[in-house]
Formats: structure tokens, C-alpha cells, sequence
């Protein structure tokens, strides 16, 4: 019924200044008779439709006014109205609708001015008001027939809304209905993930309706409405196609004014669509720590890719997706926990320290000296890949690098300075190194190497029980031992792989593998390269050769393992 008026109304709008002189009539001439002469009465105004949901835009401190009939007295009546961007004021208020035209029955129309003095001149009756972002109701089971007119206000900044007006709340019910305990629960709680879970909506459960449930996460606050999201989300793009004031529009064309046309709506909703990186899509262009993620029908989810030890605003939204209109759930917050606290181990001036790092892991260490010092030495030898070392003095970073085998870094000292060390682990696997920090720069435990740490075997020399092998040296006179161990034909490179650890010593060896221990140096660095030959081996065997360096501190460095094979026939 109440559409029909709508229709009705905009009927009149439009017809011609010859046809509004006469009486329109409506389905029931005895319960409702009106004219609308002149364009103006509306400017700036629009009739709400029955049932329908309108989006619009208020400009600040620019009052909206909308209209809507009520023929019949006793008729059910629910408003309802969604501030998106900022707290609205909205009052709904009705006027008697004018009486019959003339007393005699003559069907001459009223003068004009009598018309426009009597509806616009009288306040009509307040029937409800209302200041805030809440999403807010007027419901009333027995409506007087008028005309209802409801002023919005936005004093805050210029803002989106939505009016939803009814005469059949109870048929309707458009808006998925709250479960008895609308509450979000946070069920689960880790460093970068939250798991939530709610009661389902009545909608679906009992009513069968479609419903899906949108989740929003973000770090600043709690919505009340997702129409409050979905404006913070395209905000950018709607607000700069607001339309001006004065122009006149059709309420049932948004497009212009930077809304989703109803026949665009599909396209503008995609986010309700599935994704890959939280399970599903988001929408197009969200804003920074704002997302929206619609999982479906389900009532658990568990929101991933958290920050640690960060708070975040949980709030859900059921949406029919028959009428794309939503409910909020009562919205939550919870703080990740905090990252495990790693232990700082100290480091001794002039000790080793081993030190294990998880795959992708991190460590830390600090380095105190005691005593006042020019130059700090850090030495660090790595056993397996490659890891990243940083060294800070009081906070001010001094070194940043990927460290592979035995690397040593002199830095500059400082009277009672702190050294803060940070050791990042490979992502191939765990990692182990041994590291030392001293002030003497006369105090090296690791050995020097040279930048080639392979075992060169010459095939030509090869015999049926002696293998010929070389390798390079330093400037710095060193112990070298060579050992072998007799393995499988179908030894491998993952098997060698396993057995590469740089920092397992002669120690683990057994005796019966050690081939000769020497001391070896050369002033001429192109001439530090010495061969070994290695004797008493069996025919058509392979062999693992491995070579140790041993430093002045009794600290060695383990070469790169070659594998090598006698010949079978000579």
C-alpha cells in the first residue's frame, strides 16, 4: 500500500501544471485524497518505497528530509536507518493528510499556498528522534494514517546512510535476525592467529534463508554497521562523486552519486566471492589493517598472518544474500600474545661459543667488555649454510652479513660500549656456527682459510690402491690432517650432504680413518696449494677424504668432503 503512494507521489512530480488542478484519487477515494502543485514542495526531498532499502548521502550541517504515506490507521509501520560514516540526527514525524478539497463536494481544488501553509507550516506529531552511529529502529504494530516525514542531519562531516521503510515488518524481515546471544567468542588465541565463533543466525537455522557471515578485522576500533565498513573501505572513490546540492535526482538512480546501481550490485559485492590469502576475497581496494573476509555458512573461523603481541577489533556481519541487507553481531577485540622471549646468551672475551639456530630462527647475543678497548674482533665460523649476522654498539648498527664458512669482522671500539649480536638461521634448514668476541686482536681460535676450501683428486693418478688429492693453504703456518672413511657405491650427495658439518672435529673421527697429520704454510699465497697421496686403499672402492685445518687455539675447520674411487683393474 504504502508503495503505491510512493509511486504515487512521483507521479505527481511529474505531471504537467494543466493536470495537477485536479483531484488524484487512490484506490480508496474515502480514505485518501492529495495534490501536490508545485515541484519545490520536494526540492532536495525523496519518498521512501515500501520494502526497499535506499542508500544515500547527507552533506554536514545540510539537512534531508524523506516522505512517506500511511493511508490507513492501524497500519504496522518499522523505520529503520544506518549511519555509515559518522553519528546522524534523524527525527520521524507525521502530519495529518489534507482533507477533502472542498466542503460542498464540488471537487475544485484548494488554492496552492493553503495546501503548501497547511503541510509544511505545522510540526506535525514526533513520533521518534535519535543522535548517534548506532543502527537504530522505529516500530510501531498500530501507525496513524499521514503523512511521515523523516529530517536527517549529519554535523559531524558529510556521511552515507541507509532508510529502510515497511507496512509489512512482520512478512518482511529483510535484516537477518540476531541469535539470543549475539556475542563473538574468542575461542582460541596464538601469536598471529585468532579463532572465532558465534551462534548462528535464526534466519537460517529456522527460516532457511540464505545467510553467509562476513568477518572484518582491523586494529582502531569496533563497527556497528558493515555499511560503516564498506564506506571506510571505498571511501576514497564514493565521497569525491558526492552530488551537490540543489540538483535534482532520482532517489532510485545512485550512480551519480558515487553509490552501486542496483544492476551493478554483483559486481560491487565480488568480495563475498572466495579468495586464497584468508580463504577468501576482499574487497577491491581496502584500506591499510582493514579487511573484510565473507566465509559462508559457517559459525568457527580461525583469522590468520597476525601480528604478535597486537591488539585487533573483531566484527561480524549476517548478510542475506536475497536482499544483501546485514545484521552486526555484538563486535570483540583481543591481543595476540606476545613472541616467545628469547634468552641473550653472554659472550666471554676470548671464548668460543656454540651457538644452534632453528630453521628460520633467530638468536641473540651480547657482548660486555670489562675493560676500555680500541677494537672489537668477532669471529664467527658457520657449520653448515649460510647465516645472517648483525652486530649493533648501543644500538647503532656497525655490521650486516651473510656469513658462510669462517668469516672475522674488526670493528671499531668504544669505552664502555654494548654490543647486541643477531644471528638469523637459513631457511633451508637448522644451522650451527661457533662464534668469539675478544678485544685482544692477537687472540684468533678459529684458523685462517683460504676462499677455495675444496679437495682437488687428479684422475690420471689414480691407482688401484692409491688416490692423489690437493689443496689449497694460507699465508698463516697451520695443522692439516686428512682423513678417509670406506663408503657404499651408492653413497649419495644428500648422504654427503648430512656429513658436511664444518665444526666436527679429528676428535670425532676414528683412529683407524686417519691418513697424516702436517704443518703447511706459504708466504706466496699463489703457491699455497699442497698434494697428498694417499696409499693402501683397496681396488674398486670409493672413499670419503676429508681435510681439518687445526688453529693455534685447538679450534679446526673442516674442508669439503670429496669423494673419490680407486680403479678396479691395473
Amino acid at each position: 500500500m504504502l508503495l503505491l503512494h510512493c509511486a504515487l507521489l512521483w507521479l505527481l512530480l511529474l505531471l504537467p501544471p494543466a493536470s495537477r488542478t485536479q483531484k488524484l484519487p487512490t484506490r480508496d477515494e474515502e480514505l485518501f485524497q492529495m495534490q501536490i502543485r508545485d515541484k519545490a514542495f520536494f526540492h532536495d526531498s525523496s519518498v521512501i518505497p515500501d520494502g526497499a532499502e535506499i542508500s544515500s548521502y547527507l552533506f554536514r550541517d545540510t539537512p534531508k528530509r524523506y516522505f512517506f504515506v500511511v493511508e490507513e490507521d492501524n497500519t504496522p509501520l518499522a523505520v529503520t536507518v544506518t549511519p555509515c560514516d559518522a553519528p546522524l540526527e534523524w527525527k520521524l514525524s507525521v502530519q495529518e493528510l489534507p482533507e477533502e478539497a472542498s466542503g460542498d463536494g464540488s471537487g475544485e481544488p484548494e488554492p496552492l499556498e493553503q495546501q503548501k501553509q497547511q503541510m509544511t507550516n505545522e510540526e506535525g506529531t514526533e513520533l521518534f528522534s535519535y543522535k548517534g552511529n548506532d543502527v537504530e529502529y522505529f516500530v510501531s504494530s498500530s501507525s496513524p494514517s499521514g503523512l511521515y516525514q523523516l529530517d536527517l542531519l549529519s554535523t559531524e562531516k558529510d556521511s552515507h546512510f541507509k532508510v529502510y521503510a515497511t507496512t509489512t515488518p512482520e512478512s518482511d524481515q529483510p535484516y537477518p535476525e540476531l541469535p539470543y546471544d549475539p556475542r563473538i567468542d574468542v575461542t582460541s588465541l596464538g601469536r598471529t592467529t585468532v579463532t572465532l565463533a558465534w551462534k548462528p543466525s535464526p534466519t537460517a537455522s529456522l527460516l532457511k534463508q540464505p545467510i553467509q557471515y562476513c568477518i572484518v578485522i582491523n586494529k582502531e576500533h569496533n563497527f556497528k554497521s558493515l555499511c560503516a565498513v564498506e564506506a571506510k573501505l571505498s571511501s576514497d572513490d564514493a565521497f569525491m562523486m558526492a552530488p551537490k546540492p540543489g540538483l535534482d535526482f532520482s532517489p532510485f538512480d545512485f550512480a551519480h552519486f558515487g553509490f552501486p546501481s542496483d544492476n551493478n550490485s554483483g559486481k560491487e559485492r565480488s568480495f563475498l566471492k572466495s579468495s586464497s590469502k584468508f580463504g577468501r576475497q576482499m574487497s577491491s581496494k581496502p584500506r591499510v589493517d582493514l579487511h573484510k573476509i565473507c566465509i559462508g555458512n559457517k559459525n568457527i573461523f580461525t583469522v590468520s598472518d597476525l601480528k604478535p603481541d597486537t591488539q585487533y577489533y573483531f566484527d561480524m556481519f549476517a548478510v542475506n544474500t536475497n536482499t544483501n541487507m546485514s545484521t552486526a553481531y555484538v563486535g570483540t577485540f583481543a591481543r595476540t600474545k606476545e613472541e616467545a622471549k628469547q634468552k641473550t646468551v653472554e659472550l666471554k672475551d676470548g671464548k668460543v661459543t656454540d651457538v644452534f639456530i632453528k630453521r628460520k630462527g633467530t638468536k641473540f647475543l651480547r657482548f660486555a667488555p670489562v675493560s676500555s678497548h680500541q677494537k672489537v674482533t668477532f669471529s664467527v665460523h658457520s657449520c653448515l649454510d649460510a647465516v645472517q649476522i648483525q652486530v649493533r654498539r648501543d644500538g647503532k648498527l656497525l655490521l650486516s652479513q651473510s656469513v658462510e664458512g669462517v668469516r672475522q669482522f674488526q670493528l671499531r671500539g668504544k669505552a664502555k660500549a654494548k654490543y647486541l649480536i643477531r644471528l638469523k638461521g637459513s631457511k633451508k634448514g637448522a644451522s650451527m656456527l661457533k662464534i668469539l668476541a675478544t678485544t685482544r686482536p692477537n687472540k684468533q681460535s678459529f684458523p685462517s682459510l683460504p676462499e677455495d676450501t675444496r679437495i682437488k683428486a687428479f684422475d690420471k693418478l689414480r691407482t688401484c690402491s692409491s688416490v692423489t688429492v690437493a689443496w689449497l693453504g694460507t699465508q698463516e703456518r697451520n695443522k692439516f690432517c686428512i682423513y678417509k672413511k670406506e663408503v657404499d657405491d651408492n653413497y649419495n650427495e644428500e648422504q654427503k650432504k648430512r656429513e658436511q658439518n664444518q665444526c666436527l672435529g679429528p676428535d670425532t673421527r676414528k683412529k683407524s680413518e686417519k691418513v697424516l697429520c702436517k704443518y703447511f704454510h706459504s708466504q706466496n699465497i699463489q703457491k699455497a696449494v699442497t698434494t697428498e697421496t694417499i696409499r693402501g686403499l683397496q681396488p674398486g672402492t670409493s672413499y670419503l677424504l676429508d681435510v681439518y685445518v687445526i688453529g693455534h687455539g685447538g679450534h679446526s675447520v673442516k674442508y669439503q668432503s670429496k669423494l673419490v674411487k680407486t680403479r678396479k683393474f691395473c
